[in-house]
């Protein structure tokens, strides 16, 4: 088996045609993600690379308790984004400038002034923000970002601009948490330099710059993870991956750093 993930091309209308590198969009066609399909021996994480040139829906998504409680599984949520690639004025919305109850929230997603309360953080490359479940949020136009999330369909969408889509007041407003981003959520990554960026309760994502030090392996254990190159290569089981690509390894033994490069690394701890 391959180590390298199956690549998924997503076309959307809020997609680009001209993507940063080293993707390249096909001629004629907006691609709004890409995705690397997760593989049977680790199937609770997700990795894609979104790139907008429209703003997205303003959105929430469940924890696994409230899917749970649903009777729909453990379905819940939680992400986080780091931005590679952003326009002068790209910005992504998440959380609220004043605390807003469930029914201020409703109505404010109804007359569209959900869009003015939000609190909209200016991004550039290297700026990472974790989202957790019943955190409100959306994606600015203008923004190339790498996702790692709970491998999850569920979307409660609150507001989208007026386009015809379906909107989920109800179960949206019934996770959602009407309250301001916490500062400690972002981040700025350094292009060099080891980073722990998420530990838990969910997964854990780090940036390994270079060589890891001889503490790296007894933090993952004997367990499969995810290597996204971010500069270089790495090499799973003696397979390239290069940035662009996302790998799978059976354990953190299994890969091989380029002393020049730097990966993020994801693992799910729950």
């Amino acid at each position: 088996m391959s180590a390298a993930l199956p690549i998924r091309e997503v076309e959307k209308p809020w997609g680009k045609d001209t993507l940063p590198a080293p993707f390249a969009a096909p001629e004629g066609k907006r691609i709004g993600e890409i995705w690397f399909e997760p593989p049977d021996a680790l199937p609770q994480l997700l990795v894609k690379y979104i790139f907008t040139s429209e703003a997205l829906s303003v959105q929430v998504h469940p924890s696994d308790a409230e899917t749970l409680a649903k009777g729909l599984g453990r379905q819940g949520k939680e992400e986080c984004w780091l931005i590679v690639d952003a326009e002068p004025e790209a910005k992504l919305g998440i959380g609220f400038q004043q605390p807003l109850s469930s029914e201020a929230l409703r109505a404010a997603a109804q007359d569209g002034s959900i869009e003015d309360l939000m609190q909209w953080h200016k991004v550039r490359p290297g700026d990472f923000f974790y989202i957790p479940a019943g955190t409100v949020h959306a994606i600015g136009a203008g923004v190339s970002l790498i996702e790692v999330q709970q491998n999850s369909d569920i979307t409660y969408r609150l507001y989208d601009y007026g386009r015809p889509r379906e909107l989920h007041l109800d179960e949206g407003v019934a996770v959602a948490k009407g309250q301001p981003y916490p500062g400690e959520y972002k981040l700025s990554v350094p292009d060099r330099g080891d980073v722990t960026l998420v530990e838990g309760p969910l997964f854990r994502l780090d940036q390994i710059e270079g060589l890891p030090n001889e503490d790296a392996a007894m933090r993952y254990g004997a367990r499969p993870l995810l290597v996204i190159p971010r500069k270089g290569m790495a090499t799973i089981a003696g397979e390239t991956v290069l940035p662009g690509g996302c790998g799978i390894a059976k354990d953190f033994d299994e890969v091989a750093f380029d002393a020049n490069g730097a990966c993020l690394i994801a693992q799910p701890l729950a």
